[in-house]
Parts: C-alpha cells; structure tokens; sequence
C-alpha cells in the first residue's frame, strides 16, 4: 500500500487557478483586485460600495466542541463544506482567519486545512502571506514607541508612567517576554518600568483592523486607542499621542480582503488573525460584509468553541457589521470526545467512553440554540476512528433529534461533505434562525460577566481579583461600561481550567483583569491564568520545517 500524501505534497502537486479567473467566479472585476503573484489577490474595498443594494446571503458560522491542542478540524470541515456547497451548484465562499505564526511553529503546524480540503496556495499563507499580520505588529509598536517618545520628551499630556496600557506586539511566542523591563538604556529619560509583549494576534491593533469597515472606521479605531491613563485619570489616545494617521498609514494594505481559493477552485477570503481564546477569534468584518453580497452562501470560521469564537463573533462581530447568521455547525472529533473521558479511558467500557463528551458538545449545542439558532453536528472523521465509534456519535445525537453528518472532507475532498451541507441547507430551509445577542449592551460589565460565566461556561459565579476590582472601578469611572465583554480564557475546557474536561458546574469564574480596548470597542476581561504571550512546547512544530536545496517548504503540516 502506498504512503498517503501528507496535506503539504497534495498542496505541492495540485494545480491552482489563476487569481484573476478567482475573482471573475467570485464576481470581482478585473479593476477590483491587485495580484500578489500568480495565485492571491487584495480586493479593493469599492466592491462593498458597488454591490451595496445587493441583498446579503446566508451565513453559516463553523464553531465546534471544547477542543484537543491538535486540533479536532474546524478549518477543514470549514473548507470541506465550502467545496461540497461548490459540488451542488451553490454561489458560495469562504472567510477564514490568516494563520498566526504561533500556532504554525508551536502546536499545530499549518493552519490551511488538511488532506483534500485546503486553501491554497498553502505554504504562502502559512509563511509571511501578503504581510497583514507584519504590518499590524508594526503599527501596534509604532505607537509604543510615540509613548515612550512623548514621555522622554516632556510628557506634555501628563502621561502617568504607572498607568501606561500599551504594551509591545509579536507574532512569534516567546514566553520570556510577557513581562519585561524597560528604560535601561544610558540615553533614556525616563525611569525602569515594567511592559511587556503580547501575541500580536491579541493587539488591539487587529482588532481594530479585524472590526472596521473602510479606510475612515480604522482611522476612527486607531484613534480611539487608550495608551495610558493621565495623572488626573484621564485617558490618553492614539489621537491625542497624533500617532492614529501614520498607524492607518502601514494598514493601507492590510486592510483589504485577501482573496485566495480552496483545492476544489471556491474563491475564499482570508483576512486577519485573531485569536478566539485572547481577542474575537474571527476573521474581519469587511471581508465576510463582501462575501455576503458577492455570495449566496458564505461559511465562516470562529475560533475554537461555541463559547469562545462563536460567543464573540455573534456579541461582537454581527453586532458591529448588523449581521444575522442562518445556521451553525459544530465539529465534533471522536478523539475529542474521548479527551473529555479523561486519563483512565482504557479501563472504561465502551458504552461510557464517550459520556463526558456527549455532555460537553450537549452544553455547546444549548449555547447555540441560546442565540436562537439550531446547530447542525458535523462529525469529522479521522483515519484512526473505527466505525463503531462513528455510528455511536452520531446515534446519539440522532437520538436528540439533531441534525448530524460525518465529514470525510480530509480523505476525499468537497465529496466527503455533501452530506454535511444538505443537512445545513435543510436546517436554513426548514428551521429558519431567530437570531438575538446573548446580552444587551445597557448591561454593567459585570452583569456580562456574569451572564457569559454561569449561562454559557456553566459556572455557578464570579471572582474578582484585586486587580480585576481596580480596572472594574476605572472602567465605570471613564464611562466605558456600555462596551461588550471579550473574555480571555482557556479554550480546553469550558471552565477557567484547562485540566477540567466535560461540562462541569459547581465552578467560579476567576476574573484577575479588565482591559478597556477602547479603539476595538471591547472589554478584554482575562480569567484564570490566560494570557496574551502563548509559548512553544516541548517539540515544537518548527522542528520539522525546513526549506530543500529546491527552494521548497518542507514540514509545514
């Protein structure tokens, strides 16, 4: 029997299409696209001006269960449905995020899809791509520089060096630098003071990209940025540091649409990177706002699990762009279910294997519907998984009267979804969605808290560090408190516990801080022991890549 192809050799083999034949089924004009080589393109945003009286399609958002550190194929199954919709003569694109070369290096590899469901061309995209997320990183530190710069200068705005929020950005993990010191240099002004580095998907800067909708609402964004607080209590802004107009400057790029395309030849949008467990999880308003007047159908991923990427792309992203979804898929995995039977799964009989799991994607499915929306199961498979594994999945959540398909997308492509993407044209046909927020913005921040601990994690209430208390206090205190909630936590349990699987209750939510991003338009509340600088692990990923004497990648997934 031969070796199958790893995702890396299909991609190296498949013969993509040309971008401008992209754009033209995609129902971009030749005008509207700028071609970064043979096989990507940024889209101009005009096209949102042109099709503006188009109605929008219907928008199906890829969520999934409490997931594995693998990966449990949310991006693929994302893609597989993308190309099965394409099988069925349905208009039809794809929104994914841009990979972070976190994750790349780290846990996962690449971040394209797998097998026979890819976005290509893959090793661009998982590399440096168009140079969006570069780009955000810079201007993220372009203004930290301006900080610093005011300060040595004079502090004019009376910058109160204990209260600067900004911090440094960078796209490669680096666990050492979560908390530095800074101001060692001879040449300084100012006094030592402790910073730090953030992952740049989790700047404020990309998700003031990631949630603008044209040159002027980033500029708005950027503007609204709070560096620091005054001495008097004040809040010090990008605008006020005059830094929001060369920031916009090294986004004029990165803020258009990257457009790209599956295996299968559907067009796809990939803009923006943030992650789901410390910033929204989802790829950028202005893209998807695109799709859905370009396309019929578009399928859009967030970020690890209902309670995490989906929560915020509902609360956050639909409430900013006015979207309305129409179906939800979750993505089950038969090794993620069986992560939730814990350590001693040998010992267990069959029939009790998969309990904890059953519960865990049962409080997901809740958290759907609580939306107004009903979820459709899609179990993706892998090769290792029997068949008596399959049949038991997927009987129980026939039992429970919910739609659900494998996926075989991986192993066979768009063909191996077909059977997912009637079941969802059947849920948007037959059980049409009535969509709502989970809570209203007139809420205090706490309330939200509350609301989002107990009713969707399953918590039974909230803690609050000392420092939580404080940033709680400034935030009523500026009058910021009518902004949505984007919680930074574990995205391996639905609790604050990366160690506790299943559906547990009887938990508190520990709450240590809140961090105003008044530029995003968002509270950034960090529970447990999240934080926005991930590290590599023991092997990581990077020890595989390599570059052949060819000039090819090597190792990349």
């Amino acid at each position: 029997m031969s070796k199958a192809l790893s995702s890396l050799e299909i991609a190296q083999k498949a013969k993509p299409i040309q971008i401008f034949e992209i754009a033209h089924r995609a129902g971009l004009r030749l005008d509207e696209i700028e071609s970064y080589g043979n096989f990507k393109a940024k889209v101009s945003l005009s096209v949102l001006e042109r099709l503006s009286s188009r109605p929008n399609g219907k928008l199906i958002c890829i969520t999934g269960m409490t997931p594995t550190k693998e990966g449990d194929g949310k991006t693929s199954t994302s893609i597989g449905l993308t190309q099965a919709l394409g099988l069925l003569k349905k208009k039809v694109m794809l929104c994914l995020r841009e990979p972070s070369l976190a994750p790349i290096f780290g846990f996962k590899g690449g971040a394209t899809g797998g097998g026979y469901s890819l976005v290509l061309p893959m090793a661009d995209i998982n590399l440096h791509f168009t140079g969006d997320i570069h780009a955000v990183e810079i201007a993220h530190n372009l203004l930290t520089a301006v900080v610093e710069n005011h300060l040595h200068h004079g502090n004019a705005l009376n910058i109160d060096k204990e209260h600067i929020f900004w911090r440094r950005a960078m796209d490669i993990p680096d666990r050492q630098l979560r908390e530095v010191i800074v101001g060692l240099a001879k040449a300084s002004k100012l006094s030592k003071h402790r910073t730090g580095f953030d992952i740049t998907a989790a700047s404020e800067v990309m998700g003031c990209l990631s949630l603008c909708d044209s040159v002027n609402s980033l500029k708005q964004k950027l503007g609204k940025i709070s560096a620091a607080l005054t001495i008097e209590g004040g809040l010090v802004t990008a605008k006020d540091l005059k830094a929001a107009g060369a920031m916009a400057l090294l986004l004029k790029d990165a803020i258009k649409p990257n457009l790209v395309q599956t295996l299968e030849g559907q067009p796809v949008f990939m803009h923006t990177g943030p992650f789901a467990n410390v910033s929204h999880g989802n790829n950028s308003l202005v893209s998807t706002m695109m799709a859905l007047k370009l396309a019929n159908y578009v399928v859009t991923e967030s970020g690890f699990a209902t309670e995490l990427g989906m929560e915020k792309f509902f609360d956050i992203v639909c409430r900013e762009g006015e979207l309305k979804p129409s179906a939800v898929v979750i993505v089950v995995s038969i090794k993620a279910l069986k992560a939730h039977a814990g350590e001693n799964i040998a010992m267990k009989k069959f029939s009790d294997v998969f309990k904890d799991g059953f519960a865990n994607v049962d409080r997901h499915v809740k958290n759907v519907r609580a939306f107004g929306i009903e979820p459709v199961i899609a179990i993706n498979r892998f090769p290792q998984d029997t068949d008596e594994e399959v049949r038991a999945a997927r009987e129980h959540w026939q039992s429970e009267n919910i739609e659900c398909a494998v996926s075989d997308a991986v192993r066979v492509g768009g063909e191996g979804a077909v059977e997912l993407a009637q079941k969802v044209l059947k849920v948007i046909t037959e059980k049409s969605a009535k969509f709502k927020y989970f809570y209203e913005l007139s809420m205090s921040p706490e309330e939200k808290i509350h609301k989002l601990a107990c009713d969707l994690y399953g918590a039974s209430g909230v803690v609050y560090l000392d420092q939580a208390k404080a940033d709680l206090e400034m935030i009523h205190r500026l009058k910021l408190g009518g902004l949505p909630v984007n919680m930074a936590k574990t995205p391996y349990s639905l609790s604050d516990n990366s160690h506790i699987k299943g559906a547990p209750t009887g938990w508190k939510l520990k709450v240590r801080g809140v961090r105003p991003y008044t530029g995003a338009g968002f509270l950034v509340a960090l529970a447990g022991k999240m934080n926005l600088m991930p590290g590599l692990p023991d092997k990581p990923m990077l020890e595989q890549m390599d570059l052949t004497d060819e000039g090819e990648p090597k190792g990349l997934f």
